[in-house]
């Protein structure tokens, strides 16, 4: 199956929201102020933020206002709009020539961040890369459990240490074994316990400093993983994080379990970080380069592209 047909799937319940109540503006007589400002609603409730509603619902409102407008024409509007939005953030995960690429990710537990890491270990692999992964999140044994679940399925090395060890050593380990065996890249998973700013940022400030003692262009980048079902709560995770750690692009996950998939139009037009991929599903193949074309037609209901 095609990813956007899968993507236009497991986004129905936001896709739903969005449609259902872009049919029930299109049944009104004309375009007028009460329709504009249901469009808004329906775009804040959607998670999309007030700043992307106001601008997407100008752009249907712009030479169409005190007209009858049909709900094809509507959606086809938005998700230009909001394809817009998402075009110069959309970007894929950028790799580098040095050896070992170090790659870190963070996130809150149970963002989906293990399971990431193991997805993209899996993806790089397949694509001719040596991958080596560093259980860095050493606080919890289930993540360190799924990480070698993740490794023996992809066939890469996972370095581990057991519960309450230190990360830092856990990724300089890593390092120094991805050196001497050539590896391509090496991805860290990092705790994420946001009830404790202050032990994260120490604790991620600690693994850095460890890695620029390896290498002092590491970590090449630094992947934030995102929970679509938390909704606007992914806005403050974001803030901590980049307050935390020099992210350098983000990666969405569970888009299949939420009705609004809109945060993710909401995290672009606010950080304008590089978006590298989406996730909607379990599967090694449901984590996918972002397409903003296909996000934004999936997410509005504008229709299949050819």
């Amino acid at each position: 199956m095609r990813f956007f047909q899968k993507l236009k799937d497991r986004l129905t319940k936001a896709s739903s929201r969005i449609s259902g109540g872009v049919e029930a503006i299109a049944e009104r007589k004309v375009l007028d102020d009460a329709a504009i400002e249901e469009l808004e609603d329906l775009l804040i409730q959607a998670d999309l933020g007030s700043d992307v509603a106001l601008r997407a619902s100008a752009a249907v409102a712009e030479g169409r206002f005190g007209k009858k407008i049909a709900a094809e024409e509507i959606k086809r509007l938005l998700a230009s709009e909001v394809a817009r939005i998402l075009e110069p953030v959309a970007r894929p995960l950028p790799l580098f020539a040095a050896k070992p690429q170090v790659i870190l990710v963070v996130g809150v537990n149970g963002s989906g961040k293990t399971t990431t890491i193991g997805k993209l270990a899996a993806q790089l692999k397949g694509a001719g890369k040596s991958v080596m992964i560093a259980a860095g999140d050493t606080f919890r044994a289930a993540a360190i459990e799924q990480l070698q679940v993740w490794g023996e399925r992809a066939g890469v090395p996972v370095i581990a240490k057991t519960v309450g060890a230190d990360a830092a050593g856990v990724a300089f380990d890593a390092l120094e074994q991805a050196r001497d065996a050539g590896t391509d890249i090496v991805m860290i998973d990092t705790a994420g316990r946001l009830q404790n700013r202050a032990d994260l940022m120490s604790e991620l400030e600690k693994i850095v400093r460890v890695i620029r003692k390896f290498d002092p262009d590491a970590p090449h980048n630094t992947l934030l993983v995102l929970d679509a079902t938390v909704g606007q709560n992914a806005i403050s995770q974001a803030d901590v994080f980049l307050k935390t750690a020099d992210v350098t692009g983000l990666v969405m996950t569970k888009l299949d379990g939420t009705a609004k998939g809109g945060i993710l139009v909401a995290l672009a037009q606010k950080f304008g970080l590089p978006i590298h991929a989406i996730g909607v599903g379990e599967q090694v193949d449901d984590l996918q380069p972002f397409d903003p074309e296909d996000f934004a037609n999936a997410l509005t209901g504008a229709g299949d592209r050819e």
